[in-house]
């Protein structure tokens, strides 16, 4: 396996190369910030790259995006300190196979590296609970959305206005918006909804447990 080294830090960069070496691989180049990993990458064609985020110019999940666009077959594993959440949420959608943390003993990362060159996806156990929790959190907001008929925060607030039987006005009058704003959403709800009118969305609330009052007289 061919790999390049991407890290604003030489020492790191060089124990890293010699650990890779004694393991068989072949380091085909390194790079000081993100510029330089597109170019080589480039210029390199590497199968695999060792991204750190915090580099300059520009950082290693930018340079990722660059890099995946164009060499879609290079995987890259981001190797960094930085176990925020966001860095890695944004490294995966930016399409990186992998997220290790620079704090893995020696015989964790052989094992790592083993299944990347299987080409196994490979992350931190720590990274990998927080992943699983994020796509646990997004799979109850889409069932939350499907319930709801995929409306929007304020769609979802302007029906539970209609099922306590407010008029637009009313509505408009508790959510600070104009009453044109108000016959928008409800044409959206009545549309994703698909109901015929104004009374089908109070019978489809009221089914979904918009309100327990019973609303007032509804007109279509």
């Amino acid at each position: 396996m061919r790999v390049l080294l991407a890290d604003d830090h030489a020492l790191f960069r060089a124990g890293l190369a010699s650990l890779l070496k004694a393991w068989g691989l072949k380091v085909v180049g390194e790079a000081g910030n993100g510029k330089e990993a597109i170019e080589k990458a480039r210029q390199l064609h590497p199968d695999l790259i060792f991204m750190d985020i915090n580099m300059p110019r520009p950082n290693g999940l930018e340079a990722t995006r660059a890099i995946k666009a164009e060499l879609s077959e290079t995987k890259v594993i981001m190797l960094t300190v930085s176990d925020d959440e966001e860095n890695l949420f944004e490294a995966i959608k930016s399409g990186a196979e992998g997220y290790l943390l620079k704090n893995l003993r020696e015989e964790q990362f052989a094992e790592l590296l083993s299944r990347i060159s299987r080409g196994e996806p490979v992350m931190s156990s720590g990274m990998a609970k927080k992943l699983l929790r994020e796509f646990a959190q997004l799979k109850q907001e889409q069932r939350r959305q499907q319930d709801e008929g995929g409306l929007t925060d304020r769609e979802c607030e302007v029906l539970e206005q209609v099922a306590r039987g407010a008029t637009n006005k009313e509505i408009a009058s508790t959510l600070f918006i104009s009453e044109n704003t108000v016959n928008y959403h409800m044409k959206n709800i009545v549309s994703k909804l698909h109901v015929r009118n104004r009374a089908g969305v109070v019978a489809w609330a009221l089914e979904h447990g918009y309100t327990s009052r019973p609303p007032g007289p509804v007109s279509s």
